[in-house]
């Protein structure tokens, strides 16, 4: 079936809108397709090949003649760049009639395409920054936005959320891009040292004065946005939405992922000088209509206005991104610092034992012969010859000259302390063993003395009695050192149970607390030797594990021995002496 279609319209199923950008005449094609994006731009739709090579000439791109624009534009079309209309509009003789003359214009695949290239080329060029300023412009227009009138203007509404959903693109843009690079630099990778060297300072006070600047900002952007109620801002939105579906063009269709874009059928951007024929999205000439413009521009909204609120909003477990951005800024600067230690060190030329073996190494690589090896040898070790190392002369005919080698002299057996130290006996006088049973006793009465307290503590403490705070009174400084620890890991167990129970274990298992706050009653105070601490009262039950209980405690009240449905979630004093 393929090989009855002409080549040109076989071209035209299969476009290949980047295949110009590896031909060879690859920079006469980018110079084509810029004169038709600048054409387009103008609401020029169709080019002539003489007007696209007097172009050409008048911005001085390429020095291309007529006969090279009339076979590049061919190309072009061929790959699915262009679209060429027959020219009939100069037809004035029947030569003229057959004569083969086209005008051309932009296809939807090279519009996209150069659109492509065009955001392309800006964020190679673009230099990514950390917008603490957009903090700002984001947080007066929520101010704006939550301060309108019950009935406000449409204007007003649709023009706040306009710079408030560009300013967030916009600072989430530059804020990947500007972390991504950071992450490079961290790493060195395409990247100057000395440069970076001469600017570090900078760099490292430019990250401490967005994170101070995010952590006041998102701050107050979090509140206003929680001070926006969801009723109020479905209200602004549907408003927005409105507003925006006016504009819709018949016969417009929404986009794949939510709302229309203004494009119409033919995919041509709205105001921006449509063809003079209609392109449908699948071909076939018939344009796809959205059922509601209004429920496509709202849904479009709420998922700007639900990007908003997760971008500066905590949610749960789940961090907003200004919080992992903060995290992560915070976490670069350690890194930067680390980066620049390794940096300082390769300039000063630090070198160890492994760096001079390899270079050692690489030299008796490079060698010429044996012969330089050798000389190498001895140069780097000195070991040939060497018998004055014995440490004792040698007389008689026990003698060796100094230049026998090795192989050829006698061995010679040397101490393992002169191998070691250089020295045949250890310098000075024996050292005397040292009597420390003083100190062991020392030590022991007192690991005695603190383990009574700490039993003392216990047996105070733990009695698996429900108590308030404000009833232990005067504690003596075991018993409030053991207290403090006690109050520590339950406070800090959690989470609490419903009614704000804590019920935790000690780290050795030992001792099991179970702390309940109290609604109102007076303030907590605990004396001892080194101040009053004080603080809300609470309920609060010590047991000792390591000590069986029988029986439930014989200072509970009624209330503690009253039936299970009866009593506070979580204070069950008949279980905390029993082992789990």
């Amino acid at each position: 079936m393929d090989a009855q279609i002409p080549r040109r319209a076989q071209d035209r199923v299969r476009p290949r809108p980047f295949a110009h950008l590896d031909a060879p005449l690859h920079e006469l094609y980018r110079a084509i397709m810029t004169v038709f994006r600048d054409s387009k731009q103008r609401f020029v739709v169709h080019l002539r090949p003489e007007d696209v090579a007097e172009e050409l000439r008048r911005a001085a791109a390429l020095p291309a003649g007529q006969e090279q624009v009339d076979e590049a534009l061919v190309k072009l079309e061929e790959w699915g760049n262009l679209r060429a209309n027959p020219d009939t509009s100069r037809v004035t003789t029947v030569e003229d009639f057959y004569r083969t003359r086209y005008l051309y214009q932009l296809s939807r695949e090279g519009e996209a395409a150069e659109r492509a290239l065009e955001v392309y080329e800006r964020e190679m060029a673009r230099r990514a920054e950390l917008q603490a300023v957009a903090l700002e412009d984001i947080r007066l227009r929520l101010r704006a936005l939550r301060g309108l009138p019950a009935e406000p203007d449409p204007a007003v509404v649709h023009s706040l959320l306009l710079e408030l959903s560009g300013r967030l693109d916009s600072l989430a843009a530059n804020a990947t891009a500007f972390m991504g690079s950071l992450q490079r630099t961290i790493e060195l990778q395409d990247v100057d040292e000395e440069t970076f060297l001469a600017y570090k300072d900078r760099l490292i006070s430019y990250l401490e004065r967005f994170v101070s600047e995010l952590v006041v900002k998102s701050h107050d952007i979090a509140a206003t946005l929680r001070g926006i109620d969801a009723g109020r801002a479905d209200q602004l939105l549907l408003i927005a939405a409105r507003r925006e579906a006016a504009d819709v063009a018949p016969g417009a269709q929404p986009s794949e992922g939510g709302a229309g874009t203004g494009r119409t059928a033919g995919g041509k951007a709205a105001g921006s000088g449509a063809a003079s024929e209609s392109e449908t999205a699948d071909g076939s000439g018939t344009a796809a209509i959205a059922d509601d413009p209004v429920a496509e521009k709202l849904r479009d909204w709420k998922n700007r206005w639900t990007g908003l609120w997760s971008w500066f909003v905590d949610d749960g477990p789940h961090q907003s991104q200004a919080t992992m951005l903060r995290k992560r800024a915070r976490r670069a600067i350690p890194e930067l610092l680390g980066t620049i230690s390794v940096l300082q060190e390769r300039r000063a030329g630090r070198s160890d034992r492994s760096a001079d073996f390899r270079a050692l190494a690489r030299w008796f690589a490079e060698a010429p012969d044996a012969a330089d090896a050798h000389r190498l040898w001895r140069a780097a070790f000195g070991l040939s010859p060497s018998r004055h190392l014995t440490g004792e002369a040698e007389t008689g005919g026990e003698a060796v000259s100094a230049s026998t080698s090795w192989l050829d002299a006698p061995p010679i057996v040397i101490a393992p302390r002169l191998r070691a130290t250089g020295q045949y006996q250890r310098r000075g006088g024996p050292v005397r063993i040292r009597d420390r049973s003083a100190e062991r006793d020392h030590l022991a009465r007192q690991v005695q003395a603190e383990r009574q307290q700490t039993e003392a503590a216990r047996s105070a403490l733990a009695t698996g009695a429900l108590r308030r705070l404000s009833e232990f009174g005067v504690l003596g400084d075991g018993e409030f050192r053991l207290f403090l620890r006690l109050l520590g890991e339950a406070l800090s167990a959690g989470p609490p149970g419903p009614d704000g129970t804590i019920r935790t274990r000690t780290s050795d298992g030992t001792m099991e607390i179970v702390l309940r706050p109290l609604d109102s009653g007076p303030v907590a105070e605990i004396r001892t030797d080194d101040g009053v601490l004080r603080g809300p009262d609470h309920e609060i039950v010590i047991t000792d594990l390591t000590t069986p209980a029988t029986a439930p405690p014989a200072d509970l009240g009624p209330a503690d021995l009253a039936p299970a449905e009866a009593r506070p979630a979580g204070l069950e004093p008949v279980s905390l002496g029993a082992r789990p």
